[in-house]
């Protein structure tokens, strides 16, 4: 009885030692037109900001994954016109609120990608952002953590996956 008790102890040791850390799951917005691979079941929160002056509702979703949060955030401007002003103010609030400073920054058309280095709690706290806009529609697409334990693969997956529909 002793052995089979072992074994199932070691047979369940070993199945949880193959489950996979990111459970990748297809996600599309109820409140934007976008889809994206989230690494694990996103929870969603709508709430009033101030981009630059422009009060917007915000949705966030997002994700954390051994402290690595992966998340979206999403608002519609009343004017197109307003877009760029107000990605850009997402991105400085972003950076701002982790108390980060930008290391690297390109644009791509409508979009900013960056990265930007800071400390929470003593630890190198890494963002890795892209913040763009479409019509009157706004995002952020972000993975912040601890610097040491944000996996390139999960980050390029989570990226690449972001879709405008």
């Amino acid at each position: 009885m002793k052995k089979l008790s072992l074994l199932a102890v070691l047979l369940a040791a070993a199945i949880s030692a193959c489950s996979p850390k990111f459970d990748w799951r297809d996600f599309r917005s109820n409140h934007a037109p976008y889809a994206v691979l989230f690494p694990g079941k996103p929870a969603t929160h709508t709430r009033s900001v101030n981009l630059d002056g422009l009060e917007v509702k915000m949705t966030m979703a997002a994700a954390e994954i051994d402290g690595t949060l992966f998340a979206i955030g999403s608002a519609e401007v009343p004017d197109a016109s307003q877009a760029p002003q107000a990605a850009a103010a997402m991105k400085t609030a972003m950076v701002r609120n982790i108390g980060a400073t930008i290391t690297k920054e390109s644009a791509n058309g409508n979009a900013k990608d960056v990265e930007a280095r800071g400390m929470n709690k003593g630890m190198p706290t890494l963002l890795i952002g892209r913040f763009l806009f479409k019509d009157k529609r706004v995002y952020q697409v972000v993975v912040i953590g601890a610097e040491k334990h944000i996996e390139k693969e999960a980050v390029e997956t989570f990226m690449s996956s972001f879709k405008l529909n």
